[in-house]
Formats: C-alpha cells, sequence, structure tokens
C-alpha cells in the first residue's frame, strides 16, 4: 500500500509551517527561546532573517511550509517506488 503523495505532501507542509510560526512567535514572546533554531533557519532559507519581527516570522514560515511540502512529496514518492 503507497501513500497518497499530495496529502503527505500537504500535510508535512502544513505541520513544519506551524512548528516555524509556532517557534517565531514564542521567540518574540520570549526572546532567548529558540534562537539558535531561527538562526539556522535563518542560513538555509533565503530572505529569511531572524530579528524577532512578526513579518520575518510569516516569511520564514511561509519557506518552511513550502520547503516541507516538496520534501514530503518526494519522499512519499521515494517511499511508493519502494514500496
Amino acid at each position: 500500500m503507497g501513500l497518497n503523495i499530495k496529502a503527505f505532501a500537504l500535510a508535512s507542509g502544513i505541520l513544519w509551517g506551524l512548528l516555524m510560526l509556532a517557534v517565531g512567535i514564542a521567540n518574540i514572546t520570549w526572546p532567548e527561546y529558540g534562537g539558535s533554531f531561527l538562526r539556522v533557519m535563518a542560513s538555509i532559507y533565503p530572505g529569511y532573517i531572524h530579528d524577532g519581527s512578526l513579518y520575518q516570522v510569516m516569511i520564514g514560515s511561509a519557506y518552511a511550509a513550502v520547503d516541507a511540502l516538496i520534501g514530503g512529496a518526494i519522499f512519499a514518492w521515494i517511499y511508493n517506488w519502494f514500496a
């Protein structure tokens, strides 16, 4: 039985985007929380700058959602190919 590629990709994108959003908002609320993680994400996602602004949190969350959507689709496709 294979994975539904579209469903897996959407679930991955939504989950990773929401997690990035949650860490970003937590970092705005408590500046010491997740700072190292957000700096690493800023080094991976072009255009995202970890500066503690809500605008940048939204940019980072969008990048994370698209990244995980593509990665989830590739993962599900490879899984189905091996299954």
